[in-house]
C-alpha cells in the first residue's frame, strides 16, 4: 500500500508540474518586438558596403559617404567612427528620417576600413551598425 500511495504522489506531482508550465505560457508578443530600440534603424549606405560577391569596387581617399537614419533615432546622438577617430557628419531630416553625410579621413589609404554608426534611440538606448569599404591608395 505504501508503494501505491508513493506512486500516486509522483503522479500527481507531475500532473501539476505540467498544468502549472501550460498555465504560465504567455500568449503576448514578442518584447523586443516592441522594445522601442528596434525602431532605429540605419539604411541607404553610399557608397555600397565592399562585397567579394556583389560589390567588389575600391573607393578613392576621401571620398564622401551618406546613410539613412530613421525617425526614431535621437539626431543628436549619431555619431561616425572610422579606425577609432571621429568624424564631422551633418544631419538633415527627410521624409522618412534622417539623411547623415560626411568624408572619409585623410588619413584612410589603401586599406579595408568600417564605417561605425552610433546613435541612441527611444529611452536613450544604444543602437550600433556600419558596413565595410575598401579604398584605394
Amino acid at each position: 500500500m505504501r508503494l501505491r500511495t508513493i506512486l500516486s504522489l509522483i503522479v500527481a506531482l507531475a500532473i501539476s508540474s505540467i498544468v502549472g508550465k501550460v498555465w504560465a505560457y504567455d500568449a503576448s508578443p514578442n518584447p523586443s518586438s516592441t522594445d522601442p530600440c528596434t525602431q532605429v534603424n540605419f539604411s541607404g549606405y553610399t557608397p555600397a558596403p565592399f562585397s567579394q560577391d556583389k560589390n567588389n569596387t575600391t573607393v578613392p581617399p576621401k571620398s564622401e559617404f551618406s546613410f539613412l537614419a530613421s525617425k526614431a533615432t535621437a539626431a543628436q546622438s549619431i555619431t561616425v567612427m572610422i579606425k577609432e577617430q571621429k568624424v564631422p557628419v551633418t544631419v538633415t531630416m527627410v521624409s522618412n528620417g534622417y539623411l547623415v553625410k560626411g568624408k572619409l579621413p585623410d588619413t584612410v589609404k589603401g586599406s579595408y576600413i568600417r564605417v561605425e554608426i552610433f546613435a541612441k534611440g527611444p529611452n536613450q538606448c544604444d543602437r550600433a551598425d556600419g558596413w565595410l569599404l575598401k579604398v584605394a591608395n
